[in-house]
Formats: structure tokens, C-alpha cells, sequence
């Protein structure tokens, strides 16, 4: 029995970051040995350990042949004639598929992923990268978070026709979510999407967001006048001020229904607001996005309009928009919506580095309304015997009054 560290730990060693988790691959074992040696077992599909003292990560070495669609569709051999060459040959990017033996020190590089960290190239080790269409996310993640990484003209060819032959279709919700999320939260989300455009995978996962490009906006309003090239901007944006996942995810939906607008509407979008939620719905039913995304793409879709605008709404304009907003309950919420608008305003050509006034000044002004003392109004409306609507109309006014005592609206 041998262990050797893989993947992502010698990459990560290779290019000078930080490892923090090391995965190890065993060669000449059993799971009968492993258990014997106290190993915890945690692999359904193949068999893969947690360490008895440190709970890393140890997979017996195997093989897989593809037998199905998808990424289920394999069968996998682990036994302990397979060699450490046979397991790195099945793994997705060479510079993924460097080993290094703990006790010399010497690397096991039998693809070259040595090579391509030097030369900054993400390259798939063989032809077999095209049975696990979960590959073709990661990889996009990768070159998100690889920002000086290219990908090989070779592999995006092959990701091409893993689109063509059907292979993205059969990929889960689960298993989609999970690397379009984790994407979303690197260094440079919109390398993500241009690799996964380049294939043609992004029509297939998300042709929502597809659209976008080729669609033009008014150039007084978008320098870059592209709606697609916008989202890039936007992202790298929500990159840049360290955005939460919902932030940037509410980012990835804002613009949806620009996607639709009739070619004889152009360059303007009237209206583009509902279609961009009903749109943003879509996207979340089908990759079965948590409640917190989902509910800030649908706020950022219906609302980023209305914020940007927000420096001519009266104060009674302003307590309607904290109420459509739930803002009242769901404060910090609605700051990931106010920083969501900052990344759409800044998010375009020239004017990254201009502030955006709408984002302090409502979240003054929704402290100032908050400040009321609700139990009070509804008491005092309550006495001459008003009831449910007049109380909250009473609550509503005392709010926008507080927002002109303050010198925060009209």
C-alpha cells in the first residue's frame, strides 16, 4: 500500500497559493485493508476514505468506463492492481493529474501538468474528459478562478462537441447549481460564462442568459451598449466589491428580459423589468436555486430600475418601495439588493469607479422609517376605532413623515 497527494493540493502548491486540504490516492489496497487500518468509509459510488487522525480524504485508485449518459453513467474499478498512471489518466485537466509521493518529494506527471501551469493553459488529459459533462462546468469555474489561465483550443473543441452530442442535457440540477454557484463566488465570474458561451453550453444551462448578447441598450445609459458585455461587466463588479453569492446571483438574473424585447423596440426596454422576473423564475425552478438566490434575483429583476431612479421619489414612494421589498423584516436582505443595484450601475464601460449615491442614502432612509415606533401609531390609530387598513396606512404615513422630517425625501 502506497498513498500519493493529488490534484487540486499539488496544483495549488505548484502556483504558489495556499493548501489548506490535501486529497490523497492509494495504490495496492483494498477497502477491506483500508478498514482494517481504522479508515472511515464515505464513497457510495467508489470507494473513497476519511484519514482515522487527520479525516483527509484517501480514494483507492481506480479506473471508470463510461457505460450511460451523464455523470452517472460509469462503472468504476478499484482494485489493487490498478497503477497511480491508470488513475491520474482518468482525471479531468493535467494540472489536475499531477501526483507528488510524500516521503521524496518527486512529482508523478505523466501529462504534462507541470508544463501547462508554467505556460498557464487548462488542457484536458484525454478524449475520456468527455464522459462526465460535469467537467465542462468545472473547467469554466476553473478559468473563474485561474484568471491568467487560458483554455487549450483542443479542449474548448471537445467541449463543443460534448454540447452537440447531448451530453450537457443529461447533467442534474444538483450537480449544476453546485458548480455555477461556486463559480459565481471566484475571483472573475464572467470568465465562467465566456467559457461556457464559447461551447455552446450556455445556451443549454441557462439560454436566458444566452440571449443577452447581441442585444444592444441605449448608449447613453451603457457605454458598452451590449447587453451581454453589461453582465460581464456587472459580475466582474460583484467580483470587485466581494459580493455574497445571492448578490451575485440576483446580478446574473437583473437584465433576463432585455433578452426578449421585440427587435422593433430597440434599443429600449420597456417593460423588461417583468419579463426579467418571470425569466429569473425559470432559471431558478430549473436548477432548483435555494430560496435566498431566488429570492433576490426576483427583487433585483423587479426593482433595479426603480433604485437607480430612486433620487425622485417622494417619501410616500419611497415607504411603497421598502414595503415591496419586505425591507421592514428583512433589512439585510434588502442591503444585498441595494448592493446589487451598485454592481449593475458601476458594471458598465468607463464607469467603474464612480460612486452610486442611491445605495447610502435609501439605507439612511430606511433606518429613519424603521426608527418609528410602530406599536405607538397603530395604538394611537387604533383609539378613535380604526382597524386594519387605516392602521396601516397610519403606520405608512408616520414612516414618510419621518423621511421628510430627516431631510431624506419630499
Amino acid at each position: 500500500m502506497k498513498a500519493y497527494v493529488v490534484g487540486g493540493a499539488v496544483r495549488d502548491r505548484l502556483l504558489g497559493l495556499p493548501v489548506n486540504d490535501h486529497d490523497w490516492v492509494v495504490v495496492g489496497s483494498t477497502p477491506e485493508a483500508m478498514l482494517a487500518l481504522g479508515y472511515m468509509p464515505v464513497g457510495r459510488d467508489f470507494p473513497v476514505f476519511l484519514h482515522p487522525q487527520t479525516h483527509e480524504e484517501y480514494a483507492l485508485a481506480r479506473t471508470e468506463r463510461k457505460s450511460g449518459r451523464g455523470y452517472h453513467g460509469f462503472q468504476f474499478q478499484a482494485a489493487p492492481e490498478v497503477t497511480l498512471e491508470q488513475d491520474l489518466a482518468r482525471r479531468d485537466l493535467t494540472i489536475n493529474a499531477i501526483a507528488e509521493d510524500p516521503d521524496s518529494g518527486e512529482l508523478i506527471d505523466p501529462h504534462g501538468g507541470r508544463r501547462d501551469i508554467e505556460q498557464r493553459v487548462l488542457r484536458h488529459v484525454s478524449e475520456a474528459f468527455a464522459d462526465d459533462p460535469v467537467r465542462l462546468l468545472r473547467l469554466a469555474r476553473l478559468a473563474a478562478r485561474f484568471t491568467e489561465f487560458s483554455v487549450a483550443p483542443e479542449t474548448t473543441a471537445l467541449c463543443r462537441r460534448m454540447v452537440e452530442a447531448g451530453e450537457v442535457d443529461a447533467l442534474v440540477p444538483e450537480r449544476v447549481w453546485q458548480e455555477l454557484s461556486r463559480g459565481l463566488m471566484e475571483a472573475r465570474p464572467d470568465r465562467m460564462l465566456l467559457v461556457l458561451r464559447e461551447c455552446g453550453a450556455l445556451a443549454r444551462l441557462l439560454p436566458e442568459v444566452d440571449r443577452l448578447w447581441g442585444v444592444p441598450q441605449p448608449e447613453a445609459h451603457h457605454p458598452e451598449i451590449d447587453t451581454g458585455a453589461h453582465l460581464l461587466l456587472v459580475l466582474r463588479m460583484c467580483a470587485r466589491l466581494d459580493a455574497t453569492l445571492p448578490v451575485r446571483f440576483g446580478c446574473l438574473c437583473h437584465d433576463l428580459g432585455k433578452g426578449t424585447t421585440p427587435a422593433e423596440a430597440l434599443p429600449r426596454h420597456i417593460a423588461h423589468e417583468t419579463r426579467s422576473v418571470e425569466l429569473a423564475q425559470q432559471v431558478c425552478e430549473r436548477w432548483r436555486v435555494p430560496v435566498d438566490c431566488r429570492e433576490l434575483a426576483e427583487l433585483a429583476a423587479r426593482e433595479h430600475g426603480n433604485i437607480h431612479r430612486s433620487d425622485s421619489l417622494n417619501a410616500t414612494a419611497l415607504v411603497r418601495l421598502f414595503d415591496r421589498c419586505d425591507a421592514w423584516r428583512r433589512p439585510d436582505r434588502f442591503a444585498g439588493l441595494l448592493l446589487a443595484c451598485e454592481c449593475d450601475a458601476r458594471g458598465r464601460l468607463g464607469r467603474e469607479d464612480e460612486a452610486y449615491p442611491p445605495r447610502p442614502r435609501l439605507w439612511a432612509a430606511l433606518q429613519a422609517a424603521r426608527a418609528i415606533d410602530t406599536a405607538a401609531v397603530a395604538a394611537a390609530a387604533a383609539e378613535p376605532g380604526q382597524q386594519g387598513p387605516a392602521i396601516g396606512a397610519a403606520i405608512a404615513q408616520a414612516r414618510a413623515q419621518a423621511l421628510r422630517d430627516r431631510g431624506l425625501a419630499q
